[in-house]
């Protein structure tokens, strides 16, 4: 994994396999970080698992928030979680997304936290759903193909 100073590649892989658009992204962008408190541990010492996978859940809305350009969001699903390593007070802890598909109302992520210092991975999520909704509050369409960078938006908007 490179640094969030990478860039992207965020060219769509040919084709659609059912009905979705697939994303190559090659590099994960992490974005957050968190300092791991005494009111993170639990009571080994170490990062709750619960106070990481809110900040990931967290992390994710954000995401989908600026790719649907929409408050509107929801998780429908999370995959399996795989704890790698552990996080002790004081860690700074990364939280990397990665689009991976872009259904018709959903953005499907991948997720890495890792330990800024020693770039050890601390916990991955190979699948994040977020579903885009209107304003009745169920799944609409978001009509985007491909990863949007708020600085490309406000280029357009400039013009």
């Amino acid at each position: 994994m490179k640094a969030s100073g990478a860039k992207p590649s965020p060219e769509l892989v040919e084709g659609q396999k059912n009905n979705y658009l697939y994303q190559n992204t090659k590099t994960m962008r992490f974005h957050t970080r968190k300092w791991v408190k005494p009111e993170d541990l639990n009571p080994n010492q170490t990062l709750f698992g619960g106070r990481l996978l809110q900040w990931i859940d967290e992390e994710a809305a954000l995401y989908a928030i600026a790719q649907f350009d929409n408050k509107k969001i929801v998780t429908k699903y999370i995959s399996d979680i795989n704890f790698q390593d552990k996080a002790v007070q004081g860690d700074i802890i990364e939280i990397g997304m990665e689009a991976v598909k872009f259904g018709n109302s959903s953005l499907t992520l991948r997720c890495e936290a890792r330990n800024m210092m020693t770039r050890k991975t601390i916990i991955t999520i190979d699948s994040i759903i977020m579903v885009n909704l209107g304003p009745d509050g169920k799944p609409a369409p978001h009509h985007k193909t491909k990863i949007e960078f708020v600085k490309d938006r406000l280029k357009g908007k400039e013009d």
